[in-house]
């Protein structure tokens, strides 16, 4: 069957910095609450009208298909593509087949309240080869900062200041063709795809977000993920229907 809203999960990773959680489980079937993460995202994205998702997969891929099998659970088709070796965070894209003419790549580990249809048509309306979903981040830094002239001399003190970046969230939405950009089987991660396209004059358009945007890439932050779903389960939960 059919849809037209496609969706690649990349879920191969082996998610060392969140040891030891994931030496048993893969990092995309983690909890949170008292689903996998990777379960939350299936429910967002069903809800949003993404109904064909594809999961690249590769450390403990058996478990993530005997959870999921084919989607049906969810009212979802799941299909599976497994790296034979690693190949990054874009390379994986290059061994999916049957990809609609735009279709969304995330990350398997984000707990996000974002509105996937309005970053959808986003894109669409940028007419841009690829969409990055991006949001603020504050980096404290637990140091007096200093500002020093050439002379040597002190000409300001800032301490422990809060630094404030633009980060990418793991999530796009991208043009078909931009598969003509990426070789099968090479390995290449989505940071180099980003700028190969930039390098070739494509346009790379950005949705600013400025909703609730974590990652579980560490212990802290799956505290800190298990913390706001607990406080906002409303927000990131979708019933199906």
């Amino acid at each position: 069957m059919a849809f037209e809203k496609k969706a690649v999960i990349l879920a191969g990773g082996k998610g060392t910095r969140l040891r030891p959680y994931t030496v048993v489980f893969p990092k995309p079937l983690v909890p949170i609450g008292e689903r996998p993460i990777l379960e939350l995202i299936v429910r967002q994205l069903r809800s949003h009208g993404f109904q064909d998702l594809t999961f690249a997969v590769n450390h403990l891929a058996e478990l993530i298909r005997a959870f999921f099998g084919d989607g049906k659970s969810w009212n979802v088709d799941i299909n599976y593509s497994l790296e034979q070796h690693p190949l990054g965070t874009a390379g994986p894209l290059g061994l999916i087949t049957g990809l609609s003419e735009n279709f969304l790549v995330m990350n398997g580990d984000i707990l996000t309240d974002i509105n996937y249809s309005d970053f959808w048509q986003n894109h669409i309306d940028s007419n841009a080869i690829a969409t990055i979903a991006t949001c603020f981040k504050e980096v404290p830094i637990s140091l007096g900062v200093l500002d020093v002239s050439e002379r040597g001399q002190l000409v300001g003190y800032t301490e422990k200041p809060i630094l404030k970046y633009r980060v990418s969230m793991g999530m796009y939405v991208f043009q078909r063709r931009i598969l003509d950009y990426i070789k099968p089987n090479v390995y290449l991660d989505l940071p180099d795809l980003m700028k190969l396209l930039i390098k070739e004059g494509e346009k790379v358009n950005s949705y600013n977000f400025a909703g609730s945007w974590l990652d579980i890439g560490n212990p802290d932050d799956y505290a800190l993920a298990n913390e706001r779903f607990s406080e906002q389960t409303d927000s990131f939960l979708q019933e199906l229907t």
